[in-house]
């Protein structure tokens, strides 16, 4: 199972034509401690770059966009009860929501690990 990556640090991971989206843990880096994670309503459709889920750390809140287009069929409501999950484990427990693709090509578009660990190698 390949993972891909948005230059607005979500992740993306595929089984089937389900996606399972995240926040890097680069970002949840940025964030700091994470205390609300808003999540999307299942049945909703997404737009790919469109608003997805909202996170609040005690930093700031930040928008987390639909990194391919599709229906939510899942979201991660631990996170309602515990965000921290994010910080603790990005790419695992935290992730934040699952979509039924609906344009698989989309995929083609984001990063591989290599170009995202180079995309955050020039932000730093």
């Amino acid at each position: 199972m390949s993972v891909k990556f948005t230059s607005d640090h979500e992740w993306v991971s595929v089984d089937g034509d389900i996606a399972t989206i995240g926040i890097t843990d680069y970002a949840q880096g940025q964030l700091g401690e994470l205390v609300f994670v808003e999540l999307p309503e299942v049945g909703a459709e997404l737009e790919q770059g469109g608003d997805a889920a909202v996170i609040e750390s005690v930093k700031a809140a930040s928008e987390i966009y639909a990194a391919v287009s599709g229906e939510v069929t899942e979201v991660n409501s631990e996170l309602e009860d515990a965000p921290t999950t994010v910080n603790t484990d990005p790419m695992g427990d935290g992730w934040i929501f699952k979509v039924r693709l609906s344009e698989a090509s989309q995929l083609n578009e984001l990063m591989d690990e290599a170009a995202y660990k180079a995309h955050v190698a020039e932000l730093d």
